[in-house]
This record gives structure tokens, sequence and C-alpha cells, in this order.
């Protein structure tokens, strides 16, 4: 094919380019949303739509509904894009308060009636050291020396006596305080090395008093540790009107409630106090 020819068939092509591209940009919009199914009236030729209006009918076309799914989770299929985050639901507001309004108080729990007007004391120790008191009756004895080894009872006003050595101040000292007061002053006038041993022999200071709906009723020694069960062993029973569920012990300003019937079935056993030296107990009828 020689030179001329192919000039010639170039601008036959690019005059029916030029014609198509033309044929495009002069359609009207209601011509392009007609499909190649649909046939247009009073022509037997279906209108072939433009390129343009077919590649947007197949973009939306493949348009995927979004899809509420929990967050960092995407379906098979779906693309992420068209997966929407799941929806966190707000918190809930507080509950406004009125102008002026105080918070409300915690309610204090009250006691029954009739209950301790004090908490329970502490728990003792039984290995606590007796304190000598007045009227106690103290066996004293020192080696090899008779005359002054004997009984000595501490006076009223707390103090023993004994021979070569005098009065000694024996109330309110334990047994080895006492001891270490009574070698003291031993040393300092008869012996160089004396050996004393002392023994409570009776207990004369400590009582505890029983007062009301009691067959016996009155002073108490105090003898070793004793709780108030321990105590109602001594008072030879109760009378047939005694309230036992309303007994109180008094010890100086402080009042501690005992149910009898309680504590003697293993119920509140806190109530089971130590009693000390001048405790009352008191019975109602």
């Amino acid at each position: 094919m020689n030179l001329p020819c192919r000039t010639l068939l170039v601008l036959i092509t690019l005059t029916l380019w030029a014609s198509l591209s033309s044929l495009g940009q002069t359609t009207t919009p209601a011509a392009t949303q007609k499909t190649d199914s649909t046939p247009v009236q009073g022509s037997s030729a279906a209108v072939t739509p433009t390129p343009g209006a077919a590649a947007k009918s197949d973009v939306e076309a493949l348009k995927v509904p979004a899809v509420v799914v929990p967050a960092g989770v995407v379906p098979a299929g779906v693309s992420p894009a068209v997966v929407s985050p799941a929806v966190v639901p707000a918190p809930a507001a507080p509950e406004p308060m009125v102008a002026g309004e105080a918070p409300a108080k915690p309610r204090a729990v009250k006691g029954k009636k009739g209950e301790a007007n004090s908490p329970p004391p502490p728990a003792e120790s039984d290995d606590a050291p007796y304190v000598i008191g007045s009227l106690d009756l103290l066996d004293v004895q020192v080696w090899n020396d008779a005359k002054l080894s004997g009984y000595r009872d501490v006076r009223p006003d707390g103090v023993i006596s004994m021979p070569l050595i005098g009065e000694i101040k024996a109330d309110g000292l334990t047994v080895p305080q006492l001891t270490s007061v009574i070698k003291g002053k031993l040393r300092e006038t008869v012996m160089e090395d004396p050996e004393v041993t002392i023994q409570v022999a009776r207990i004369n200071s400590k009582k505890y008093t029983i007062f009301g709906g009691c067959a016996r009723q009155g002073e108490f020694p105090l003898v070793g540790p004793t709780t108030v069960l321990d105590a109602f062993a001594n008072c030879g029973g109760f009378k047939d009107f005694a309230n036992l569920k309303k007994i109180y012990i008094l010890r100086g300003t402080q009042r501690f409630p005992f149910n009898y019937k309680d504590v003697s079935q293993g119920k509140h056993m806190e109530q089971n106090i130590r009693l000390h030296n001048g405790d009352r107990i008191f019975v109602p009828e």
C-alpha cells in the first residue's frame, strides 16, 4: 500500500472518532437512563446506552449495603470500607441534685433497748501477774531463818510488818516485786545474800458483789480469773421471778449487759466478760 492510501485511512478514522465523540456529548440524560432491553416507543431498534451510563450502572449494582457489626470484625466477602463501626451506648447521666440538698448520710445502726452503754472490755491475758492488795494473807519464807519466816497479813493501809526490817508497803505490788523489796531490806540489815520466797495464802482484797434475784447475795472473793458465768455458780441459783435476760454488770461508770439464757447456750459469748475487783452484778426481778 502506498503512502496516499495510508493517509486517506488515517483521515477516515479520525473523522469517525470525532463523530462518535460528538454523539456521546449531545445525548440527553433521559436517553442515558434507557437500558438496552427497553425499546424506544415508535421504534423497532433498541437504544444503545452510552459508555458513561453503562459504567455508572455497573458501579451502582456492585454497591454493598452497610452492615453494623462489632468493632474490629469484618464479615467475609465485605469490604472494610463499607462496614460501619459498632454503636456504643452513651453512659447514663447521673441523677441531677436539687440545689441546696445535702447528700444522703448512711444511717447509724442502733442497738436494742437495754444494751450496754459501753463496748466490751478488751480481752485479758491469763498470764497477768497477781497484784497484792489490802487484807491479803502472805506466806513469807526466808531460807535458814525461822524468825523472819511466817504468815503476814496485809493491813488495810497496804503495809506488812517483819522483824528487823520493819514495815514494807505491799499493796499494789506483784509477788516478784515484793520479794525484791524484802531481799533488799534484808541485805542492808541482816544478811548478805538472802533467799526469800513469797506466796499468797489467801486472797481477801479482790471481791465482787451480786445483787437482786439470787438465792445468795453479797460479796464473794475474786480468786483467780473469774467470768460472770463462773460467778453465778456461787450464788445458789436464781429466784423464780428473776429476769435472766436483763442482767448487767457495773464497773465504775461502765455498764455491760449479760443475757444468762443466751450465754448458757453458747450464744453471745462476748458478754461473758472477766470480773474485776469491785464489780457489781445486778439481777433484776
